[in-house]
């Protein structure tokens, strides 16, 4: 497993393997990205928010264990993003090669689009107990820009075998927010600064 640099900011929390809690990690991660300087409207907050939002609502649909919740842990390091959602079902892997989505769907897009915004991405065993880790990174430019690439990335972990759609697929990140009540800086545990 490669080593990853300490972390120079971090935020970490369980949710209630539910929509509402991975809707709860989705806004969390927004505002602890504005009070660590990428405010809401930006590219990297808006995009990291939407790579949020696929990982999460993914645990709570494939990754469900009854009783037991998911695990959400952002980290800055070096100018890279990197969040990862871990929960208790270890059988539920992503397919080795997911199936084409149905035009007419309204759902099966989520890990195509985590490949196509995320700069890498891939899929670890949790290694003290049963279940997995989603892993997204997103690198960000000097300006707060994500830096940008053509081809959605093949994840790269330990898992590489798994052949995912390279079609390149249109970023659109347009967040539309609405009022959760909290304020940010509301929540901040797990806050880590060097």
């Amino acid at each position: 497993m490669p080593q990853h640099p300490a972390p120079e900011r971090e935020f970490t929390m369980r949710f209630t393997s539910t929509p509402r809690g991975a809707r709860l990690a989705r806004r969390l991660v927004s505002h602890r990205l504005n009070d660590w300087g990428h405010p809401y409207t930006t590219p990297a907050n808006e995009t990291l928010t939407l790579i949020t939002a696929e990982l999460t609502a993914n645990a709570v649909r494939h990754g469900h264990v009854p009783g037991r919740d998911f695990h959400l842990q952002l980290t800055l390091a070096e100018d890279t993003f990197r969040i990862e959602v871990t929960d208790t079902r270890a059988e539920k892997r992503p397919p080795s090669a997911p199936p084409t989505p149905d035009p007419a769907s309204e759902s099966g897009r989520g890990l195509l689009l985590v490949a196509a915004l995320a700069d890498d991405w891939g899929v670890t065993p949790r290694p003290t107990a049963p279940g997995k880790t989603v892993w997204a990174e997103l690198r960000v430019t000097a300006g707060g820009h994500p830096h940008m690439h053509r081809v959605a990335p093949r994840p790269a972990d330990s898992a590489s075998a798994y052949g995912h759609n390279t079609e390149p697929l249109t970023a659109t990140s347009s967040q539309r927010r609405d009022g959760l009540g909290l304020r940010p800086g509301a929540a901040s545990c797990g806050d880590r600064r060097r």
